[in-house]
This record gives C-alpha cells, structure tokens and sequence, in this order.
C-alpha cells in the first residue's frame, strides 16, 4: 500500500531526508505516532520520528546541516539518536536497533538492527507502521503487525506476546490504557491480561514517566475510560490509592450511601464537557478524596462525611508530593478548590447572609467561576427534576454573589487602608499591632460593619487602635 504524500505539508521536508540518506548509503523511514495520526487523519503531530538502518545521529547531522548549518542538534549517544527542531517541527533520527532488558530496569540494552527489528521493540501494533521515504518505494507503507487493521477495528494489540512486551518496559500499560483513553480504543483482550497479569511492575518506572501518561490521560475527552482501566487492571490502586479507598457502599440499619469512587469519575467527565484546564480536572477528581477516612455512620443521622473537605485539601499536598505534581500554584489552586467544594451549597437558602456570601467571594478570589464549574459537574442525580432545581439554586446562589461583589467589591480583597498608613496614624514601627488591625478591618468588612472603603476603615482603625491603647499621632 502506498501513501500518496503529494499534499502532505512536510512534502519538501521528506524528499530532501530521502535525498541525503540516498547519497549516504541509508535507508530511511518515518514511523510510530506521526504515521499512525495520518493513518487515522487526526491532527498531524509536531514531532516526526525517523528511523534509518544506518547511523541515526550522522544523518540527523547532515539534513540539519543541508536546512540551516546554524540549527542545533541535540545528541543521544547511548541511544544513538539525535534530534532538532525545524519550522514548528521535533525532528528524531535514530538508527534502527535491537533492544534486550534486565529485570530491574527498563532501560534496555541496545543494539544494531534492521527496520524489522526496530518494528518489533514497538510497543503496539498502531505505533509500528512505518512509511518508506527511499527512492525506489518513497510512500510505502510497511506494516508486519497488521496494523492498519487494528486501526480499523480500533484496538490496541502488541507486536510480540503481550506480557513480555509490558515486562520489558511497563510504562507500555500506562501507555496502553492513554491510548484507549484518547483515541477511544479498546485494549485486545490478551493484551490486557497481561497488563493484570504483570501490574506490579509498574513500581519500577519513575513517577514523573507514570504522571506524564495520567495527565495525558486526565486530558482526554472522557478521562472515566481511562481511569476504569485503571482501576479495573490494578494499576490505579498502586499510584493513587486515595482513590480507589472511595470505591464500595456500604450498608447500616438500612441506610446506605452512594459509590464515591464511581460518583468522582462522573463528576471528572462532566466538567471535562466544560473545560480544559488540566488543575481544574485535577481538583473535580480530587473534590471527595477525604471521605473515605471521615466516613461515619451516626445513629439517628446515618452516614456522614464531616470535614471531608478540609482533610482533603490537606490530603492534596501530600498527595502531589508523591505523585511528583508541581508543588507550587497549581497545587495550591487544587487545594483551594477541594476546601471550598462544598462551601456554594451551603448557601443555597433565602435566608443566607451577606456576610458568608462575601466570605465566599473573599476566600475563592478570582478561582469563583472555577468553583461554580466544579460544583455543577458534581451534580451527578439522573433524577431530571432534581437536577433543573440543583441547577436554578446554584445561578441563585451566582446572582446574589454578583449582587453582593457589586455592592462591596471584596473579590481579590485589599485592605482600603494600607500597614503603612496604620504605622503614620499611630506613628508605630512594624509590629504585630499593624497585623491585628488589618484583620480586624477585613473581618468588619466582611461582617458588613464598615463598607469597603478608606474613610470608614481609617475612621474603624482609629477607633479599634484607642480600644487597644494606641494613641493618635
């Protein structure tokens, strides 16, 4: 089969690779993502890889060399590879190689090999084909695993015997179930009794290697698929525990209370439909992660979840430390969302003051619109009745926020009166006095004693700092 590369963007770029192979004796071929996304007509990736049976770094070299003598190309001696980017591109050269493993590691030793060889190490069938840019067949597709016909029945199928695919290196089972995950594949089904079959040893594969896979994966279009398969192999137990505690219901005199693990992943793929922020995805699938240690049943009340809010926040950090997440806003933002997960919900009432509306505003800052996006996805009742009423509270609850912001303007709160101007009232060197103060006028804010505003926070000040001893300058 050939693969008419006349209207492909890259045409000029891939006539002159084949070219330069030519005139050094190598065969050269682009293979994995780049040949399987065409295949597929999705988005052309911006990475292309490039096998040669030959060297790899002499050749990325030399096109580099023939493009612009100036670019820069970054080499991998060990892997005998050797990469640059050109015109929004990520261009790989590596010559085609043999790998064998140790068991307690998956880097593999390598060796020199044929297109064939270089084919087998791949780890599934999609990622093998291969496109020849050789003069005498430029465009053919090489494909010894059949799969474009995995393509066509959209599975996911290893080229060797699938546990010792997944033994060798098993960031493939993250991989597998990432694919599944985004191009809506299934995993064949001896393929995944291996990925069951040897789970435990995804503990060999860093945890920075295992979360570029998951994120992948949390950014999908239904990030439930690929989490079941997580769940369902065994592999979502071992990285995230926390997660997999919430699964189960329990039963007390009657009374039970709904799967927290099962409610979590509806209430990911529900706020998948409205945004694309990966930390927001990441707080929708950490928003109950404290309720399986704060679960309780109390007699007369049944099962409750005190606190699982604030424990979960805490959770969180913890939570990121291990799974080597960024530990800086982007954590944070996560936390705050999980605290305040619950906070909207508790307003839902004509009676709700003013005051706990400004502290909401005050405590979500500018992340407001964010919390409202988690707390509707967690609106997960097939009751359609239910849902419509859930939904009028919540743009209830929005409205007298916006009321409220309006009228006293306390999102992203400051202090109408700044330390400074404190210390020259009082005439006060720095001191913790300065600091009670300022509480003492963001909490009369809030409390709706004071407005938001200069004159009546210094006159407050004024006031509040005789009560405590000072004297006016």
């Amino acid at each position: 089969m050939n693969i008419n590369l006349a209207q492909n963007k890259n045409l000029k770029l891939f006539k002159l690779i084949s070219e330069i192979a030519e005139k050094n004796n190598q065969t050269v071929f682009i293979v994995g993502g780049y040949v399987r996304d065409l295949l597929m007509k999705r988005k052309a990736p911006t990475d292309i890889d490039f096998v040669t049976e030959g060297n790899g770094i002499d050749l990325a070299k030399a096109v580099s060399k023939e493009i612009n003598p100036t670019l820069k190309v970054s080499v991998f001696k060990n892997y005998g590879t050797a990469m640059f980017k050109f015109d929004g591109l990520d261009l790989e050269f590596v010559g085609a190689r043999k790998e064998s493993y140790a068991e307690d590691s998956r880097k593999p030793s390598v060796e020199i090999g044929t297109l064939e060889d270089d084919q087998k190490r791949r780890d599934f069938t999609i990622n093998a084909l291969a496109i020849s840019l050789n003069k005498e067949n430029f465009g053919d597709l090489i494909d010894p695993f059949d799969g474009i016909l995995d393509i066509k029945k959209r599975i996911l199928r290893t080229p060797l015997e699938p546990s010792q695919t997944y033994s060798d290196d098993p960031l493939r089972m993250m991989r597998a179930i990432r694919f599944a995950s985004t191009l809506n594949f299934k995993i064949e089904e001896n393929s995944l009794k291996a990925i069951k079959k040897e789970v435990e040893r995804i503990k060999i594969v860093s945890m920075e290697r295992i979360m570029v896979e998951f994120n992948k994966i949390m950014l999908s279009e239904k990030p439930s698929v690929g989490l079941k398969l997580m769940e369902q192999t065994g592999i979502l137990h071992l990285v995230i525990p926390e997660l997999t505690a919430l699964k189960g219901i329990e039963e007390v005199e009657g009374q039970t209370h709904k799967d927290n693990f099962w409610h979590t992943l509806e209430v990911l793929d529900n706020i998948c439909e409205n945004t694309d922020n990966l930390w927001l995805r990441w707080a929708a699938l950490l928003h109950d992660i404290g309720k399986a240690p704060t679960k309780k049943f109390v007699e007369g009340t049944g099962w409750t979840f005190h606190g699982h809010e604030f424990l979960g926040s805490k959770m969180v950090k913890n939570l990121f430390y291990r799974l080597k997440l960024p530990l800086g806003t982007d954590m944070k933002y996560v936390q705050k969302l999980v605290k305040l997960s619950s906070r909207p919900i508790a307003l839902i009432d004509d009676g709700t003051s003013d005051s706990a509306l400004r502290r909401l505003l005050f405590d979500a800052g500018e992340d407001l619109e964010d919390l409202f996006i988690l707390n509707k996805a967690d609106i997960t009742t097939k009751n359609s009745s239910k849902q419509a009423k859930f939904k009028k509270n919540f743009e209830y609850v929005a409205l007298k926020i916006k009321e409220v912001e309006e009228k006293d303007q306390v999102r992203n709160f400051q202090p109408p009166i700044s330390g400074e101007e404190i210390m020259e009232l009082f005439n006060l060197k720095p001191g913790r006095e300065i600091g009670i103060l300022k509480e003492k006028v963001k909490e009369a804010i809030l409390e709706g004693e004071i407005a938001n505003d200069k004159e009546e926070a210094r006159n407050f000040v004024i006031k509040e700092g005789q009560n405590i001893g000072l004297i006016l300058a």
